[in-house]
């Protein structure tokens, strides 16, 4: 986990290096411009064969370069589960927390991105037919920490809206985590949804 943060970290410290240098002649020095503002929203699907996950996740963010964007979120989910803690046995989730994430753009039109997620989680568990489990409700929180990639349709210097789609994983493997499933496996985590420029213009030129 230490590793995954620390890789992070230096990958949006080099790309903010290189895209300071690189525009420090063209840029106005300093100051907050609203032309870097943004917001956007995405869908998010995880699955496997005993797992499913529906969801939103609305942002709102700002570009420190053109190589780097970051953003506060909030995210809404409903997660199903069979086979939780034996089989024929079902949990059902729902869950809403805040987050906030950095993607960086080595290309135009492919970011890596790393999320923090902190989930405040209402499960309720199914039992099995004459499993002798009672059925319950609980509930819990948990942190989640995604990493992946994504592909930016449309993006360009001019274009700061574009739709896109990634896929990331839960690093972290929280056991209340929604992005695990009842063995503790990470779930690939699907994501689309569309970023939009409040003020177009031509920021990096």
């Amino acid at each position: 986990m230490k590793k995954a943060l620390i890789a992070s970290m230096l990958l949006v410290v080099f790309f903010n290096a290189v895209a300071q240098e690189e525009n420090k002649s063209e840029e106005k020095k300093g100051g907050f411009k609203k032309e870097n503002l943004f917001v956007g929203g995405d869908l998010t699907l995880g699955f496997s064969n005993l797992y499913t996950a529906l969801g939103i996740n609305p942002y709102f963010g700002y570009s420190l370069n053109k190589y780097v964007d970051v953003a506060a979120s909030f995210n809404f989910n409903y997660i199903s589960q069979r086979d939780y803690f034996i089989y024929g046995d079902k949990v059902r989730q729902t869950l809403y927390g805040p987050g906030a994430f950095v993607r960086v753009y080595p290309l135009r039109f492919l970011f890596a991105q790393a999320q923090y997620e902190h989930n405040f989680i209402r499960q309720k568990y199914i039992p099995a037919n004459n499993s002798g489990y009672l059925p319950s409700t609980e509930h819990f929180d948990a942190n989640s920490f995604l990493v992946g990639a994504g592909y930016a349709g449309g993006r360009s210097e001019d274009n700061k809206s574009f739709y896109y789609i990634s896929i990331s994983w839960d690093l972290i493997k929280d056991k209340n985590s929604p992005y695990v499933d009842g063995l503790g496996r990470g779930i690939p985590i699907i994501r689309a949804g569309y970023n939009i420029a409040l003020f177009q213009g031509r920021r990096y030129r």
